[in-house]
């Protein structure tokens, strides 16, 4: 998948600064800009062409302060919309008023991040965004509901409170990005080494994902020694 390009809306100069700087440091992403103030927005919104399409845009992705100085976030989100710009949107605001909170759900963005926030944070929301976008975003043009439904099921992932003891939202969507995007089965051991965790490690997560019926878990047979399993990514685990 081709890195997200990322366009961050903030006034603030620090937080502009940091937001950008967090941008970089996430692996595919891709920051293309800041905007400062609505005016500054509105450059990256004209259209080139008569019709406005992914090809016009120099974001696929927008961070967006709900309180510029010459703008309301819920205003500029309308604009987008009504454009028809296939521009996605998180809300990264201080603004904890719940009916502006609604206000900005119903007009479809993607998450809503209040500040301040961690890197940590920040890394969370915009992991689970790329899961959504290469669930669902870049399909063919058509899909399936298991598809449409694990596509939005990447925006709601596990937290550390519903998941065992020991166990990562974070390492849990690494292990899961990895089966999504191999081809053939493979061991905790290889999965071990691909993502540079302990094989003890990489089998519990791959153990609990077996266990929610996300992962197929079958028997590897010609090995030596103790059993060892292999595992694969349930394509139909979103209808179960």
């Amino acid at each position: 998948m081709s890195a997200i390009r990322v366009l961050v809306v903030e006034d603030d100069p620090v937080a502009a600064d940091a937001h950008a700087e967090y941008v970089r440091r996430l692996d595919g992403f891709e920051l293309v800009g800041v905007a400062r103030s609505g005016a500054e927005l509105a450059v990256f919104l004209q259209p080139s062409g008569e019709a406005p399409g992914r090809a016009d845009l120099v974001a696929d992705l927008m961070l967006l302060d709900m309180n510029l100085p010459d703008a309301h976030g819920l205003d500029i989100i309308r604009r987008i919309r009504g454009l028809g710009l296939p521009l996605d949107i998180i809300a990264i605001t201080a603004v904890r008023d719940l009916h502006v909170v609604r206000s900005a759900i119903s007009s479809g963005i993607v998450q809503y991040l209040i500040k301040p926030f961690t890197y940590s944070a920040f890394r969370e929301k915009l992991g689970t965004y790329r899961d959504f976008r290469q669930n669902l975003v870049e399909q063919a043009t058509a899909t399936t509901q298991a598809e449409v439904d694990q596509a939005f099921a990447s925006l709601r992932p596990a937290t550390a409170a519903t998941l065992p003891k020991g166990l990562s939202a974070e390492t849990l969507r690494a292990v899961s990005r990895l089966l999504k995007s191999l081809q053939e089965p493979t061991s905790a051991i290889e999965v071990s080494e691909a993502l540079s965790m302990s094989r003890v490690t990489a089998r519990r997560y791959l153990e609990y994902l077996a266990d929610q019926q996300s992962v197929l878990r079958t028997p590897r047979y010609g090995t030596r020694g103790r059993p060892e399993f292999e595992y694969s990514w349930a394509r139909n685990s979103a209808d179960r």
